[in-house]
């Protein structure tokens, strides 16, 4: 495979759009559709499912790019490390990372990091989310690690590093505690505490309240939470770290997981974030 074509082919894995494809890549949509064509008459089986309304991976498809993401991933890692280093990578990358899950991986990232640039220091530091992107811009912080979706103008995602189930944080005595799992329609029946590290919404809001409890941090929404004063949505990792006695996790059965990955300036992009990047990827392959 060239690389133009397997590019082309992740990103159709990933968008399971032509459309969102082709400005992803900045190619044309029909342009994707000869790539794909190509690559399906080589291996001999359709590769995706097209109607006029959806496009899926097919068996054949879905086993190509777990086959295929991790070893182009480590390619383009191997060539990252290759020409930091030799450009002689030296200063320091200021990481910002948001909530505990995060913070583990910047920091494994960052000791790898220092193992193979050990001129180029690395500051994490912890930001909250309502504000993480105005400390993108206020330029605070060279990278951000936090909840996908991270966007906004002159800002560039670079690709999910976590991925985790999507959990619902309710008190103790709330009558989900008390249940295997909850559904996307369930959220209609509770009272969301408001905060600016709200997850990506996937329903939707609950019963209407002009006077929603609101929290700034995510201590603060368990804390809410715990005093029995709503629920919030939040990410599975958040009931290995954020453990409490009045708060109880329950599981959703049907929303899509939540994706995790690094966010930065477009036009502040330089060869010692491209590394550190680089390495944030293998050791989120390595903690998998």
């Amino acid at each position: 495979m060239e690389r133009h074509e397997i590019e082309v082919f992740l990103a159709l894995a990933e968008e399971l759009h032509f459309g969102q494809t082709g400005r992803r890549l900045g190619v044309t949509t029909t342009r994707v559709s000869q790539v794909v064509r190509v690559l399906e008459r080589r291996v001999g089986v359709p590769l995706f499912e097209r109607t006029s309304r959806r496009v899926a991976l097919t068996p054949t498809g879905h086993q190509l790019y777990e086959d295929l993401k991790p070893a182009y991933d480590g390619v383009r890692a191997a060539m990252a490390r290759a020409a930091a280093r030799g450009r002689g990578l030296t200063g320091t990358l200021r990481v910002g990372y948001v909530g505990a899950m995060a913070g583990r991986l910047v920091m494994m990232a960052a000791a790898r990091f220092r193992r193979g640039h050990p001129d180029c220091a690395v500051q994490p530091r912890e930001v909250q989310m309502g504000g993480a992107l105005d400390g993108l811009r206020a330029d605070e912080i060279d990278v951000l690690v936090g909840c996908f979706p991270l966007d906004g103008p002159g800002l560039t995602a670079g690709p999910a590093l976590l991925t985790e189930p999507r959990m619902l944080a309710v008190p103790a005595g709330h009558p989900f505690a008390r249940v295997a799992s909850v559904s996307i329609e369930d959220l209609r029946r509770v009272r969301l505490v408001a905060a600016p590290c709200s997850l990506p919404p996937v329903a939707p809001a609950g019963p209407a309240d002009d006077d929603l409890p609101v929290a700034e941090t995510l201590q603060e929404v368990l804390t809410l939470i715990g005093a029995g004063q709503g629920a919030f949505v939040v990410g599975e990792h958040v009931t290995r770290f954020y453990a409490r006695p009045d708060v109880v996790y329950v599981p959703f059965r049907d929303a899509p997981p939540l994706h995790w990955g690094p966010v930065w300036p477009t036009a502040c992009e330089t060869a010692r974030l491209r590394a550190f990047v680089a390495d944030a990827i293998e050791s989120a392959q390595a903690a998998a």
